[in-house]
């Protein structure tokens, strides 16, 4: 049995052990898995996309015709080279053909699936094979991510700050392809400068509506009136509208709330954050460290009441809403200030 462990696939991928064979590439990542498969047909059939010993296949199509993998898998090149079969999205149809090939493909397969269980048919067929190997594709974590951003940014020569590193790997998503999207956005944007800073980072990769929405509610729960008028004029520019703002605001201080009913139970603010999940952003650990000081549990529950109240008012007076919102996040923002 092969069964590769996830920090293992990118060593295989760069020195692969077979000639010829099976290779499923499977997970819940599918940006990954579609990379993996990739540059195991680069590995394999050279970076020519039109290359003869190349043949390029969907799932879909071998439903309705299995068998057709093993006449492939069987042609001789017309130049004595090594035929590479990708297969994109494959299937349990592929099970009886490659029971055939396993342990003689003649060719490398290359197979491209999505979360396979263990008991699944394909996966267990491929790890069973003495020339069968299964690379499973995992979402990057935060090690895995910051490793991939700094191997990219290095091999351009671009010179990126810790808290840009920092920022890029937390608005990234769990999709390498997006990732990878992301990353040549950046090598494009920096390929004269060779420097990245945070404020690169946020401008071409963050979500520009979120990032608005926290420093409005930041400003609220710290009791920064003039900094929370200027979050909402922002907010504004970014066609943010008053529902999204009181929706975030009463999130935002119901979780408040349960993180001050953890402090209460004798824990520190620091370690409330440090086990929160989602894991705030680290650009705001000082504000949310400070606005668990500021709030008790009877000052929020009356925040909360009266962000509800906004609600409510703002669904009724649709045309007022702007500034139904506005009166409640001043005066919640008032509260704090107060403390």
């Amino acid at each position: 049995m092969v069964a590769l462990k996830a920090h293992e696939v990118g060593r295989f991928v760069d020195r692969p052990d077979l000639e010829a064979g099976i290779i499923l590439a499977y997970g819940p990542d599918a940006g990954l898995v579609r990379e993996t498969g990739q540059r195991l047909a680069r590995r394999f059939a050279g970076n020519d996309a039109d290359s003869m010993n190349l043949v390029v296949l969907d799932g879909g199509e071998l439903d309705s015709d299995p068998s057709r993998l093993a006449v492939e898998a069987k042609t001789t090149s017309l130049f004595g080279d090594r035929r590479v079969i990708r297969v994109r999205s494959a299937g349990k149809s592929l099970v009886m053909p490659l029971t055939e090939l396993r342990d003689d493909p003649g060719a490398m397969i290359i197979l491209e699936a999505g979360n396979l269980t263990p008991k699944d048919p394909l996966r267990a067929l491929v790890e069973a094979a003495k020339l069968g190997r299964a690379l499973p594709c995992y979402p990057d974590t935060d090690e895995s991510l910051t490793r991939l951003i700094a191997e990219t940014f290095n091999k351009a020569g671009i010179r990126a700050d810790q808290d840009a590193v920092a920022a890029l790997r937390d608005s990234l998503g769990n999709d390498r392809e997006i990732t990878r999207r992301e990353l040549e956005k950046l090598l494009l944007y920096a390929a004269e400068t060779k420097v990245l800073t945070r404020d690169d980072v946020l401008t071409l990769c963050a979500d520009n509506a979120a990032l608005v929405l926290d420093q409005v509610i930041d400003a609220t729960a710290s009791g920064h009136a003039v900094q929370l008028d200027t979050a909402l004029e922002r907010a504004i520019a970014q066609s943010v509208n008053a529902q999204q703002i009181l929706a975030s605001a009463l999130n935002h201080f119901a979780t408040l709330r349960r993180w001050r009913a953890e402090a209460d139970s004798g824990r520190s603010a620091s370690a409330v954050l440090d086990n929160a999940r989602p894991k705030p952003h680290f650009s705001r650990r000082a504000s949310l460290e400070r606005q668990l000081r500021l709030w008790t549990d009877d000052a929020l529950s009356a925040a909360l009441e009266r962000l509800q109240l906004a609600v409510g008012d703002s669904r009724k007076r649709y045309g007022l809403q702007d500034v139904v919102s506005r009166r409640a996040l001043l005066a919640i923002c008032a509260m704090a200030a107060e403390r």
